[in-house]
């Protein structure tokens, strides 16, 4: 029996896994993804690999043990690319929008004069260079501005697969060096027609393509870099003698800061001394500041206004909601969307495929009687526009534009396949407690039985909900001690989830809970019916205060709780209705006291599912999927996670608990549901941009190779058109920066 309990457990259960998240320097395409993802899966332990070229951060999961953090750095750094900390990485301080422009402009200076000539052809003006000339142009620009194509692709060469460097280096080696065999075999007194200026410019061009997407790639990280940068480097720390400076990496739970006018929270807390306004807009979106006295809660990272306080400190370092926020929006950028996996299996053929339609060129215009000069250079014009820069670029930084964005106004995407499959949504269900309504109750009558001491009563059932978080509990403590009555220890509580608590008060037994639980129990309704209902007809959400005798249970006294629509719930109803999406309303209460609510938030009465215990709350979104809707559940408790996940989006309230928060895929920092059509939309504006993103990088490749197959495309031009193609793909992800709720 003992081995059953010990033994047999541990092998039906997984190891332990830990997470590593890697910066990775010296990716240019889809087809480096490919190859670094490979590279790391294959190091033994490793569960799962995930690589991004927008953020250039992989994302690895692997069996716990000692040294993985070396093994996996080794083995990016035997793909041929440099592993970086993703920490630092991150924390990037925002370089010129010029930085890393000297080789371009070097590029552009050597090559300017090979393109001279073409210019002057345009105006009948023949200014070729002597070869020696173009030579000592064009080969610092082929071989040492250059040297990162050859570096790249011969690791890739070493590894049996391709990339872009391999394409350019291959492309324009191959117009060096043809043009040098022409110059060197000319016949004296003859100039032969050289192509530096092609590979010098295609060098140049990439170079000036990848600086151009280097420089978008930093916009949309922008995101993260404004969050770290909430950081304060200071906090001053309340001691013996008064206030003293510390490092914020000193700081530890429990001590107390002094926050002063117009300086940032420097960690999470609760207000000690005064009184203040807090702009919360970096993280929460909201616009207006918020009051904060002494008992709220403060966010680090916000920013204080005109009052000075004194705070105490509830969460160091990765446990705030400022490092949580951070942790979010940089998963949701580093992950992979689901159509992006179709993308990689594309680019995993795409190298192999170009380099074998470059060798069918080569030979095909041979064959055709065109000489060797021509048909070498329409086999590099294929190298050159087949790079799939794009293509590894499309997804990712649409992703990481949108997810940015978001976060901006108050929407954190935990994962990248809630914002893809967010625009499918047709049904969304919403909890109604602290999700369409305050979530804070009020006890509008408390009706004792005749010959009952109500205000005795009160104070009992004050008693048996004093240590209970529930909303419709703390009603009835606030109601007691309003009225002044002492609220006394219970012993013996218990709660039963979805229906209410019991307790021992002053040695009489007594139950706080639903109508429904109290039928359950035997508990005798019947005078009490006709009140109830008139109760609920009205709004109010109807319990039973019952006690234990020798007779059995008698109920001695109906609660009628009421709550209020929360702000902006009414017209996140509307704009979702506007949008096509159906809105449902997902309650515990009665009916009539949750069709009250829906009247008075304009929701339709056969849209609201009524009764629902929390453990049915699963059940309910399973019974809205079976149709085939794509359903997002929206809640805040803990009693919504299981809906949360088995939503196909969860989108849980900010102002909830970490329960919810981590089921859900999506994150509402400000609790507004108008958020909700918001995070639909821009899911939406990304998927829509993602599409144009794919449309358009496979359009290049797909009406550019057979073009330059045909001669139609000189080096050159091929190697504008691919730049250019990288450059659309981020300028075009860019534009959801735009985006407004």
């Amino acid at each position: 029996m003992v081995s059953k309990i010990t033994v047999e457990p541990m092998n039906t259960l997984s190891p332990p896994s830990e997470t590593l998240d890697l910066g990775i320097a010296g990716m240019t395409c889809a087809s480096c993804v490919g190859r670094v993802e490979r590279a790391l899966r294959k190091v033994p332990g490793v569960r799962d690999a995930t690589v991004n070229l927008a953020t250039e951060r992989a994302h690895i999961v692997f069996d716990a043990a000692g040294g993985m953090d070396a093994l996996l750095r080794r083995a990016v750094r035997d793909a041929g690319y440099e592993p970086r900390a993703a920490e630092e990485q991150a924390q990037e301080e925002d370089p010129s929008p010029w930085a890393g422009f000297l080789p371009v402009a070097l590029g552009l200076a050597l090559s300017a004069p090979l393109v001279l000539p073409m210019a002057g052809d345009l105006f009948g003006r023949h200014w070729m260079l002597p070869a020696w000339v173009q030579f000592l142009l064009a080969t610092p620009v082929q071989f040492i501005l250059g040297a990162r194509f050859y570096k790249a692709g011969w690791h890739a060469a070493k590894a049996l697969s391709g990339n872009m460097d391999l394409l350019v280096a291959i492309g324009t080696s191959a117009g060096w060096g043809l043009s040098v065999w022409l110059w060197l075999n000319a016949h004296p007194g003859h100039a032969p027609h050289l192509y530096f200026e092609a590979s010098a410019v295609v060098v140049t061009l990439v170079l000036l393509g990848k600086w151009l997407e280097a420089r978008a790639k930093r916009q949309t990280t922008a995101a993260i870099r404004a969050l770290h940068a909430l950081r304060p480097e200071v906090a001053h720390l309340m001691g013996r003698d008064g206030e003293v400076d510390v490092p914020i990496r000193e700081v530890m739970v429990g001590d107390r800061l002094a926050v002063r006018p117009g300086e940032r929270i420097p960690v999470d807390g609760e207000v000690l001394e005064g009184r203040t306004q807090v702009d919360e807009s970096m993280l929460t979106g909201e616009p207006l500041p918020v009051a904060r006295e002494a008992g709220a809660a403060l966010t680090g990272g916000s920013i204080n206004g005109d009052g000075r306080i004194v705070m105490r400190v509830a969460a160091v370092g990765a446990e705030t909601v400022l490092a949580r926020i951070i942790r979010l929006v940089e998963n949701a950028q580093a992950a992979k969307a689901p159509i992006q996996r179709l993308v990689d299996k594309a680019s995993a053929v795409f190298v192999p495929v170009v380099l074998a339609v470059a060798l069918a060129t080569l030979l095909g215009w041979l064959a055709a009687g065109a000489g060797f000069e021509p048909a070498l250079v329409h086999a590099v014009a294929v190298l050159v526009i087949a790079c799939p820069c794009a293509l590894g670029l499309a997804t990712p930084a649409a992703i990481m534009a949108g997810t940015g964005v978001a976060a901006r106004h108050g929407i954190l995407i935990k994962d990248a396949q809630a914002l893809e499959l967010a625009h499918r949504v047709n049904v969304v269900a919403f909890d109604k407690t602290g999700t369409l309504t305050v979530g804070k109750p009020r006890l509008l009558a408390f009706e004792a039985a005749p010959g009952q001491d109500e205000a005795a009563l009160l104070a009992a059932a004050a008693s048996v909900q004093s240590g209970s978080e529930h909303p419709l509990a703390r009603a009835v403590v606030a109601a007691a001690r309003e009225c002044g009555i002492p609220v006394a220890e219970p012993e013996g509580v218990r709660a039963v989830p979805g229906r209410g608590t019991e307790g021992v008060v002053n040695a009489r037994g007594y139950l706080v809970g639903s109508l429904r639980w109290m039928e359950e129990l035997g508990a005798p309704l019947g005078a009490w019916q006709e009140r109830a209902a008139a109760l609920q007809a009205q709004g109010a959400t109807v319990s039973a205060l019952a006690g234990r005798t020798a007779e059995g249970l008698a109920v001695y006294a109906l609660l009628a709780f009421g709550d209020e629509p929360k702000p902006g719930a009414r017209e996140a109803l509307a704009a979702l209705q506007a949008r096509g999406v159906r809105a449902v309303m997902v309650s515990g209460d009665n009916r009539g006291a949750a069709c009250a609510m829906a009247r008075r938030l304009g929701l339709p009465e056969d849209q609201v599912m009524a009764g629902v215990l929390p453990g049915g709350k699963a059940d309910a979104i399973a019974r809205l999927k079976a149709d085939g809707s794509v359903v997002a559940m929206v809640g805040d408790g803990v009693n919504d996670a299981p809906a949360l996940a088995a939503a196909d989006v969860g989108l849980a309230m900010g102002n909830g608990t970490d329960v919810a928060m981590h089921a859900a895929g999506v994150t509402l920092m400000r609790g507004d549901p108008r958020l909700v059509a918001a995070a639909l939309d821009i899911s939406h504006r990304t998927v829509v941009k993602i599409r144009q993103n794919l449309f358009w990088a496979f359009a290049y490749n797909v009406a550019g190779i057979p073009l330059a197959a045909l001669g139609y495309l000189s080096p050159v031009v091929a190697g504008a058109a691919m730049a250019l193609s990288s450059v659309s793909v981020m300028a075009n992800a860019l534009l959801l920066k735009r985006w407004r709720m």
